[in-house]
This record gives structure tokens, sequence and C-alpha cells, in this order.
């Protein structure tokens, strides 16, 4: 149960958002532009980032959507979602995403431990500044949303096969695009 009444039948951050709209917009817009707009890392590669710190984060409500949004991404893979949660330097991931996945891992402990060393190897293995860049910044982001979900104990349901809906979803159309029943009307006529 939430510690604070937020609006029946919305799991997670949809329920939090719907709670106070007003604030959902800008929330909605920084992840369409982190994870779901054009972008040299692949939508699945970033929704990789967000899953992989959402699971360090132990936050199962984001660690779940955004696992399944990637394996919608990713045809299907969850297997590979799975892999990456657990174990990414065996998963079958590119050599860049695994040195990413080590600075998002670093930002998740905290933005000083971010390390030269682990810029250098993500350069070295090919990760651009702007990439580099925008695993911190969805690494962050993650953090602040996972503490958001979990820190409202917004309802967290355990069946797999609603995130994997909604993961089909917002994999195709966007964050904005299917957060209808939180968004205001007039908000939504900008998208």
């Amino acid at each position: 149960m939430a510690y604070i009444e937020l609006p029946e039948g919305l799991p997670g951050i949809r329920g939090a958002m719907a709670f106070r709209p007003e604030t959902a917009r800008p929330l909605n817009d920084l992840v369409e532009f982190l994870l779901h707009a054009p972008n040299t890392l692949t939508q699945g590669e970033r929704e990789l980032i967000a899953t992989y710190v959402s699971s360090e984060n132990d936050c199962y409500y984001c660690q779940t959507i955004h696992g399944a949004i990637a394996a919608a991404s990713l045809g299907g893979d969850e297997v590979l979602v799975k892999k990456v949660k657990v174990d990414f330097w065996n998963a079958e991931i590119s050599d860049k995403l695994k040195a990413l996945l080590v600075i998002a891992g670093q930002v998740q402990k905290g933005g000083k431990h971010v390390t030269s060393e682990a810029v250098a190897n993500a350069k070295a293995s090919g990760a651009t500044d702007t990439e580099i860049h925008d695993t911190v910044l969805i690494a962050a982001a993650f953090c602040m949303f996972n503490r958001y979900v979990d820190g409202l104990g917004t309802t967290q349901p355990r069946d797999e096969a609603m995130y994997r809906e909604r993961g089909k979803m917002v994999a195709r159309d966007g964050y904005v695009a299917v957060s209808k029943e939180y968004l205001p009307a007039s908000a939504m006529e900008t998208v």
C-alpha cells in the first residue's frame, strides 16, 4: 500500500505521476528524450542502462518495466535483459555498452564514483562524449525515478504479462504517447 493516497490501478511511477500531473510532463519529456528519441545508442541499449541501474537500486517496478521495454526493443530478448541485470560482462552486448554500464553503475553509487579510467575505457570502446553524457544522465535520472517510485511505496505488481504488454506499447509509441492516463489533455496536445 502506498504511503500517500495514489490513484487506483496505476502501478509504480504511473500512480505517482497521476497524483501530481504537473510534474509528470517534464519527467516524461526527459525520459522520452533520453530513452526513446533518436540517438546513436539504440533504444534497447538505453533501456538496458535504465534497467541495470534500476536493478542495482533494487527498484522492482522500474527494472521490470524498463526490462520489458528493452526486451521489446531488442526483438523480445528477455534472456539478454536478465543477463545484463546479473552479469553484463558475460552478456552478448557490445564492449562499448559494457563500458557504459560500468559508468552507469558508478553513477548509481554516487556521481563522484565515476572514474577517469572508466571514461577512458568507454572512449577506447568507441563511446562518444555524447553517449557518455547520456549514460551518466540516464543513470542519474533513474536513481531519481527509482527513489520516487520506492519512496512513495507505490504498488508494484508481480504480473510479468502486464509489464511485457506495457513494454511493447512504450517501445513502439514512446513514453509521452502512452501516458494519457496521467498527463493533462492540454499537455497531450503538444504530442
